[in-house]
């Protein structure tokens, strides 16, 4: 395979992935079939089966192909600017509380619109999401580490269980903005961040 075949054919996996993902996000896992997702790609069936060996697969390469994209932007917000690591991680919880207050579907949260529903119909799927958001976990505890090391923040626990309690609120707030339709349950997962972080809002405004 020439590397302009090998281009078109990431493309055209790339292109499904990235429509199936703005349906489910609006959808559910569940609710939306292949054929909507091929109509909407202009991809014919068998092309979907070149790359994927059902809508289970299809689901598992999503999660993975979600989380890649996710760690990027992640590193992006979180990498060393010259600013305080603990900015950067108030900076970047400050952007999960807009893109789940704006009316874009593209930007919610992958792992609270499908978790519920996937986790019981396929255990690949349910590891796949066990991993990304491990890893998501992972990246923020080593900034929170950053900002304890810089002398930033104090927190005499570890570190990991802080991120993994803060991390789990964010994705319980987040779920619960769905349920009550509207943002309270995001401000005090806000107020209960700079709790957990031993801080004022006035320390980093």
């Amino acid at each position: 395979m020439n590397q302009a075949t090998r281009s078109r054919t990431s493309d055209t996996r790339q292109h499904i992935l990235n429509t199936g993902q703005s349906i489910i996000l609006g959808k559910g896992f569940a609710a939306v079939g292949l054929n909507e997702i091929l109509k909407t790609a202009g991809v014919p069936k068998g092309s979907f089966y070149h790359y994927f060996d059902s809508k289970e697969h299809f689901g598992s390469a999503l999660l993975e192909n979600y989380f890649d994209h996710y760690m990027i932007a992640l590193d992006e917000q979180l990498r060393p600017d010259g600013t305080p690591a603990v900015e950067r991680l108030i900076r970047y919880f400050s952007n999960w509380k807009i893109s789940q207050c704006n009316d874009t579907t593209t930007d919610k949260c992958l792992v609270v619109k499908i978790s519920g529903e996937v986790t019981d119909l396929s255990e690949t799927m349910r590891l796949n999401l066990k991993k990304g958001t491990h890893r998501v976990i992972e990246r923020l505890a080593a900034s929170v580490q950053e900002a304890i090391d810089n002398n930033e923040i104090e927190i005499v626990e570890n570190t990991r269980t802080v991120t993994e309690e803060i991390y789990y609120l964010w994705i319980g707030a987040t779920l619960m903005t769905k349920v009550n339709r509207d943002y309270d349950a995001l401000e005090v997962a806000m107020t209960s961040l700079y709790s957990r972080l031993n801080l004022t809002q006035a320390q980093t405004a």
